[in-house]
């Protein structure tokens, strides 16, 4: 039976998952990655290391799904987005990658958006540090050396790309994230390009996510016991691989992704830029489509630092929060850990809790980090609607997603109901394996690209609705108050 491999090069874990052509799991794996943060703001991996944790995922899935893997016909590959690979003329890394939430480029993206204004809407949203041309700007300025070597710049999924089939190639959804493509003509810009002092000769090919991009090398192939003909699809960034995981692909579909990072967004059938409310109208990885995206940078990965901090294990706080749980906190927590982007684009921003007592209970702080994360996405769907896209329903992915509990107080501070779907904490590694599907079969989108399951849709709750709304209002107050410290505090944070 024909079976597809997803491939999700994430920020804190690789995760593969193998899906007959009944798109049902066969296997699964997750391999857990380390980030390094040598300075404040800098955020980085070893690309070697996302290709150590592809090749023991694929081991595990083997052991698992032997019959199903050896019937292997396609590979997709998602990935974090903005991540800057740097190569060698021998294809290998001058440097560790730099990362989407590393906020050390944020001069450049001021620079680009003072000399540059015009492109801000050719690329879809205005020049952020997170972005791959800031970063690309630094690494001129202050690693000439690396700069000057530099012969190819990829995104973390295509380094991956370029280990099982030996070509640079990257697909729309992903380069529309560097900030160097022209969103509309589903082109390279040689403006923006020039811009960062770089041209086309150093860019990978850009192909469609759904479009074949190359086959597994015979020796990739013979190690890992696949046939030989085994085909790569161009696959997405995460938040196009999750949209196409959970099939949003017509116009208005619309979901929240609350993974590491977390992001809403919502398809589109034409490109509308809306660069001054910070909204990200990127291409999708399907033709003819696009989208709109807030992007945070703060997501589940905060209920996890909290978690570490309190010694304590995710589930059991969740329990215990939901069971002590009488409504909005008297606490706020602002959730910006790693800085923000929307709506603020904000690299010195930090987390924060306000209202701390005696009687304050780690339960407490839990459930303020809860709200905080589900504030900040309320900051997002403002954005959007200032964009002129209107919210009336969403689904729910990621990992964040296996909480009923956490997304019925996404319902009530968004009032709008939220959809939790079968496998959804799995949606980007599940998206991509539907794209190497697209790309080995030819198969129109609309025939493999439906949505799963809906394990339940939850409803906004009209009581609690009318009371999380004067704590978002404090929320944005807390935030603009403590704004002009954040870039004033000590370093090291």
């Amino acid at each position: 039976m024909p079976c597809y491999l997803g491939i999700d090069v994430g920020t804190s874990a690789v995760k593969a998952l193998l899906v007959d052509e009944e798109q049902r799991t066969m296997a699964d794996a997750t391999i857990p990655l380390e980030t390094s943060r040598p300075q404040d703001l800098w955020s980085e991996q070893d690309p070697e290391t996302w290709w150590a944790a592809v090749q023991t995922a694929v081991e595990r899935l083997c052991i698992r799904a032997p019959a199903a893997f050896s019937g292997i016909e396609g590979i997709g590959l998602s990935g974090q987005m903005h991540g800057a690979v740097l190569l060698d003329e021998r294809g290998q890394p001058l440097r560790p990658a730099i990362l989407w939430n590393d906020g050390r480029s944020f001069q450049e993206a001021e620079e680009l958006r003072r000399f540059h204004p015009e492109l801000s809407r050719t690329m879809g949203v205005i020049p952020m540090p997170g972005f791959t041309a800031p970063k690309l700007l630094w690494l001129a300025r202050h690693e000439p050396e690396t700069f000057r070597a530099m012969r190819m710049v990829l995104s973390p999924k295509d380094f991956i790309r370029l280990k099982l089939t030996g070509v640079c190639i990257t697909e729309m959804s992903d380069a529309a994230g560097t900030w160097w493509l022209d969103e509309a003509a589903r082109d390279w810009s040689d403006e923006a390009l020039a811009a960062t002092g770089l041209d086309r000769l150093r860019m990978p090919e850009l192909i469609e996510g759904s479009a074949p991009s190359g086959m597994v090398r015979p020796e990739i192939a013979r190690a890992w016991g696949l046939r030989g003909d085994v085909t790569v699809s161009g696959g997405a960034g995460d938040a196009a691989a999750g949209a196409v995981g959970l099939g949003a692909i017509d116009d208005g579909s619309a979901f929240i992704s609350l993974g590491t990072s977390g992001q809403l967004f919502v398809t589109t059938h034409r490109f509308s830029p809306a660069p001054e409310t910070l909204v990200h109208s990127f291409c999708h990885a399907l033709p003819g489509r696009w989208f709109q995206m807030a992007a945070m940078l703060n997501g589940a990965s905060c209920l996890a630092w909290a978690a570490g901090l309190l010694k304590s294990e995710v589930p059991g706080l969740l329990r215990q929060t939901e069971a002590a749980y009488r409504g909005p906190s008297p606490l706020i927590f602002l959730p910006y850990l790693a800085g923000e982007r929307t709506p603020h684009n904000n690299p010195y921003a930090r987390g924060v809790f306000f209202g701390l007592s005696p009687e304050t209970q780690p339960v407490d702080m839990i459930q303020a980090v809860l709200e905080g994360v589900a504030f900040s996405f309320a900051d997002a769907k403002a954005c959007l609607v200032q964009a002129g896209t209107q919210l009336s329903y969403a689904g729910l992915i990621g990992g964040g997603s296996r909480s009923a509990f956490w997304a019925q107080i996404f319902a009530n501070v968004l009032n709008i109901p939220l959809s939790r779907y079968e496998g959804s904490e799995t949606g980007p590694a599940f998206g991509a394996a539907r794209l190497a599907r697209l790309a080995a079969t030819g198969e129109a989108p609309e025939t493999v690209c439906s949505a799963p399951a809906v394990i339940e849709t939850i409803e906004p709750q009209p009581r609690l609705v009318d009371r999380y709304g004067p704590r978002v209002d404090a929320f944005r107050r807390l935030y603009r108050a403590l704004e002009p410290e954040f870039r004033n505090a000590p370093t090291g944070w």
